[in-house]
């Protein structure tokens, strides 16, 4: 790669083109070629970065202009692309869809007019000739900022039907072909299973890896792909050397292992930067918390798929109910909180019984989408009326009746993107907060801020 750096925004026409495959097939590439590739994921998803982040052995940012605003994204993209080559940012969904039907906010392309960053355009080409140029077209200034570089074609038939397509695309004056992948091209990693199990070396290995990178080699005009993606490097903020301020000195224990590894990646360094020591735990395989902790993070992942585990390990469970300091959980650290979960085939697993109601896993899902969170009183995340962003995602829901006392409130009044009326959400004490939402923290310091000062003991 010559000098300068390049980004490329891999897009989709909609959801199931084939973004993450060519996402982690383009950043294997770049990495077996000496080209430092940062990667990040658009949308509030904690899979594909850890699929990405195994790619590229760094680090994968989440770029979500409405939930954690286009600020905070524009500085982090620029300030986490410090230092490297290249860019990879795969896609949410369709380029235009956003957080509303109306309007890109929230979406890939809203990312890409944030950032800057060129767009490669994947499309399933499946029984498609010349009508690429009109549907490539449509994508194609709908909305100014968004920059459509190139184009992608997935699935194709044959050699020919590549230049078919690419004829279309250059007598129509319409971005390039960059890459015509015949079906089968790929490997299938078959660990997805709709999201149920996590990403990890048995999810998709080395070799697989290996075998994408070769596959895009193949089909792809990668040196294309670099010289149009490449744009001036991100300014990074004159005061980014400004570090935030020390809160305290404190020791964290976050729940990260095979059933809980759902955290933004920068809202664990925030915690770091504040002070914080973060000692990860397995709730799955640790007998006894750690040592010396001042507060405790759980957040969301498969406990449901680690029930009869986490159900077992009684030592852990004790622990957990025993600890004398401040928890806050996200989902599948809700469930890990409540009396039990019931597992699809009706049997229960008990779990800490922290909370005044236990959770049961349903057939479909229960419940998907952006949220706005406001605090329904103090609690271990600031003081009543704050406002926190974030989503949920969740196929379990509360079981039975819940045995709300004088000591319990809700954690929150959420209000949906979908536009449905407010409602409560989770569960909040004082020392002690649970609730179905993620919540993006780094980009509300002031959570972070109180999180940490109510682990120390500085806050009530």
């Amino acid at each position: 790669m010559n000098n300068g750096f390049a980004a490329l925004l891999v897009a989709g026409t909609n959801s199931g083109v084939g973004k993450t495959t060519i996402s982690l097939a383009l950043t294997s590439l770049l990495c077996r070629r000496g080209i430092k590739t940062r990667t990040f994921k658009v949308g509030p998803d904690f899979l594909d970065p850890t699929y990405l982040s195994l790619a590229s052995g760094q680090p994968c940012y989440n770029l979500d202009g409405w939930m954690a605003g286009e600020d905070y994204t524009r500085r982090l993209f620029a300030e986490k692309c410090e230092g490297f080559d290249a860019a990879v940012i795969e896609g949410v969904m369709g380029l235009y869809d956003g957080a509303s039907p109306v309007s890109i906010e929230g979406g890939t392309a809203h990312t890409a007019a944030i950032t800057g960053a060129p767009v490669a355009l994947v499309m399933d080409a499946k029984g498609m000739g010349g009508s690429v140029a009109a549907l490539v077209k449509g994508y194609c200034g709908f909305t100014p900022g968004v920059n459509v570089a190139a184009v992608i074609a997935n699935n194709c038939g044959s050699t020919r039907h590549g230049e078919v397509l690419r004829e279309a695309l250059m007598a129509a004056n319409l971005p390039p072909l960059a890459g015509a992948i015949p079906r089968g091209a790929f490997p299938q990693f078959s660990s997805r299973h709709l999201g149920l199990v996590s990403a990890d070396g048995r999810a998709i290995n080395r070799e697989t890896l290996d075998h994408m990178a070769s596959a895009i080699e193949q089909y792809c005009d990668v040196e294309l792909l670099l010289n149009l993606g490449r744009m001036a490097r991100p300014k990074v903020d004159a005061d980014k050397n400004r570090k935030p301020p020390l809160i305290r000195k404190t020791r964290i224990g976050v729940a990260f292992d095979e059933a809980f590894h759902f955290y933004y990646a920068d809202t664990l360094e925030g915690l770091e930067q504040r002070g914080c020591e973060i000692v990860k735990f397995s709730p799955v395989t640790d007998a006894h918390l750690p040592e010396g902790l001042s507060g405790i993070y759980i957040g969301g992942g498969y406990p449901e798929e680690y029930a009869e585990r986490l159900s077992s390990n009684r030592p852990m469970l004790e622990g957990i109910r025993g600890f004398n300091g401040p928890i806050y959980a996200e989902c599948g650290g809700l469930m890990y909180l409540s009396r039990g979960i019931v597992a699809l085939d009706d049997k229960r697993y008990p779990m800490a019984g922290l909370l005044p109601a236990g959770t049961r896993m349903r057939q479909g899902r229960k419940s998907l989408g952006y949220v706005e969170a406001e605090l329904a009183a103090d609690s271990v995340l600031g003081r009543a009326g704050d406002v926190l962003r974030g989503h949920r995602f969740h196929y379990s829901e509360l079981d039975g009746e819940t045995a709300l006392d004088d000591n319990w409130i809700p954690a929150y009044s959420i209000r949906a993107r979908a536009g449905r009326a407010a409602e409560t959400e989770g569960f909040s004490r004082p020392g002690l907060m649970a609730s179905y939402v993620h919540a993006h923290l780094a980009s509300h310091p002031s959570v972070m801020d109180s999180f940490i000062k109510t682990c120390s003991g500085e806050q009530k």
